[in-house]
């Protein structure tokens, strides 16, 4: 009968447990992205993507993640977070955020594309900088 307790224990733990759908913070300087192998030092720019099962993508740049996720069973995905703009290293929902793409915001990888957690932000910041917004839908037909 213990024996029995013993391993309805060890069956029913990781059911108890679950996944840990999270984000992590980015170790500036350390962390690499998964994408193009670079160590993340922006803290303006950098994103994540959080799986169902709790691994977790890092990033050093939001084009970095549109590029990652062409090649990935995006069903997978539970989060996708970029990093605010108006408040570096925060991380927000990137389906909810809006993008800008300017010449006058360079990111790590060339794309000038920066991410804000609102539209009201991002189109304070475009009319200083110029350029165009996006969705995040919309990022990604954009982003080749």
């Amino acid at each position: 009968m213990k024996t029995l307790k013993h391993y309805s224990i060890l069956i029913l733990l990781p059911i108890l447990i679950g996944c840990n759908i999270k984000p992590q913070a980015i170790d500036y300087g350390n962390d690499a992205c998964h994408f193009c192998r670079m160590t993340i030092v922006d803290k303006v720019h950098a994103a994540e993507i959080v799986t169902n099962k709790g691994k977790v993508y890092k990033f050093d740049a939001s084009e970095c993640m549109v590029h990652f996720i062409k090649e990935f069973d995006t069903s997978q995905v539970a989060l996708y977070l970029v990093n605010n703009y108006t408040q570096p290293e925060s991380l927000v929902d990137a389906t909810k955020a809006t993008f800008l793409i300017s010449k006058a915001l360079p990111s790590p990888m060339g794309a000038f594309l920066t991410a804000f957690k609102n539209k009201g932000d991002a189109e304070q910041v475009q009319n200083e900088k110029g350029g165009e917004l996006y969705s995040w839908s919309t990022l990604q037909t954009v982003i080749d």
